[in-house]
């Protein structure tokens, strides 16, 4: 039997190294990604108020994203290398080739924001999509989806859970309208919910394909040249229906939605194996309101002002991704569980019985 190339290999290094990290410094990282995609939506917005196209904007970004990504791990020596351990894993079945479709998700997320804000409103829409964002999470992490490591809904997850979709929901308050009709909504409704739902397996998914590669790079490589692929395709049916003839914006700042983006999706992959889906999530939703809240008060849009129920739902997440952190006695004790489940497995023989391969020094000196 031959070896592996190390080159060509699949490698655990990556879970290794992100394993190492903090729970407390990988939310804080979660809650940095938040505030990159706030103000990656704030000028993707723009930019789509420019060309009046919202399809348009949302391929530029993703299109910016893919072209710098394929020109890093072109040049990079490391990037290639890390691009042919995720051929090699791919051809093992480990990760299973449909997991590139990982990017489609994130565009479908914007091809349901461009259809349904209209009539919605970006209130409802971002209840909706938080709340299958959650429950996506708390599904992912459960089932151990992508990263192989269960992690059950515990009650300190749980309640984190429920006091971030309350925060939602009290943040954008201001934004509700008294006249929305309930039955007309229910079927737009259902886009952000399953954008949302479908949002936690994007995560997981990234972060597979990142620990097989052994960079994030590769994770935000698939994600945005798949769903560049999309928007394209979106956006070049929409023109048959309602063509737009706006030039390319020449601001700087119009192009820089896609490296934004490129940020948010390596450090949500690289976080992934370290945090599970559910608490990446929340990280990143209170990242988005504080983001948001930031740039409503520094660089404000025209009509809109910041209102007392934005501040305290956007304190109120800090508050629910706080309390969904902290090892409370449940986890210490699910933790300690499972040690001593791995410690078991690693001191059985290969016959079965007990043995003493799994013994310290401390085991040693004392028999």
């Amino acid at each position: 039997m031959t070896r592996d190339d190390p080159d060509t290999a699949p490698t655990g290094h990556a879970d290794s190294r992100t394993h190492s990290i903090p729970a407390p410094i990988g939310v804080l990282l979660a809650i940095v990604a938040g505030v990159a995609f706030a103000l990656q939506s704030r000028i993707t917005g723009a930019v789509a108020g420019q060309l009046h196209d919202g399809f348009a904007a949302a391929a530029l970004s993703f299109g910016v994203g893919a072209v710098a990504l394929v020109i890093g791990v072109a040049v990079i020596p490391a990037g290639r290398r890390s691009f042919a351990r995720l051929v090699h894993g791919l051809r093992a079945g480990d990760p299973p080739s449909w997991y590139l479709v990982a990017g489609g998700i994130g565009a479908g997320v914007v091809l349901a924001q461009g259809l349904t804000v209209g009539v919605l409103g970006v209130a409802i829409f971002t209840i909706a999509l938080v709340a299958g964002q959650t429950l996506s999470g708390v599904l992912v992490d459960a089932a151990g989806f992508g990263t192989h490591q269960r992690r059950p809904p515990t009650l300190p997850r749980s309640v984190g859970s429920v006091l971030t979709i309350v925060a939602v929901v009290w943040a954008v308050e201001s934004r509700f309208t008294g006249g929305t009709d309930v039955a007309a909504i229910i079927g737009p409704l259902l886009l952000p919910f399953a954008g949302g739902l479908l949002f936690g397996f994007q995560q997981a998914m990234n972060g597979r394909i990142g620990s097989i590669a052994g960079t994030p790079m590769i994770s935000a490589l698939t994600n945005f040249t798949v769903g560049a692929l999309v928007l394209l395709l979106a956006w070049g049916v929409k023109q048959l229906v309602v063509p737009t003839t706006e030039p390319l914006p020449t601001a700087w700042w119009a192009y820089l939605p896609g490296l934004l983006g490129i940020a948010v999706v390596s450090i949500s992959a690289m976080l992934v194996p370290r945090l599970g889906v559910l608490l990446l999530g929340l990280g990143i939703i209170a990242g988005q309101l504080v983001g948001s809240l930031g740039l409503d008060v520094i660089v404000p849009t025209p009509g809109v002002h910041v209102a007392l129920s934005t501040v305290g739902g956007t304190a109120l997440t800090l508050v629910a991704v706080a309390v969904a952190t902290v090892p409370w006695r449940s986890d210490r004790a699910l933790l300690a569980a499972g040690r001593r489940s791995r410690q078991r497995v690693v001191s059985d023989g290969p016959d079965g019985r007990t043995g003493r391969t799994g013994e310290t020094d401390a085991d040693r000196a004392a028999r």
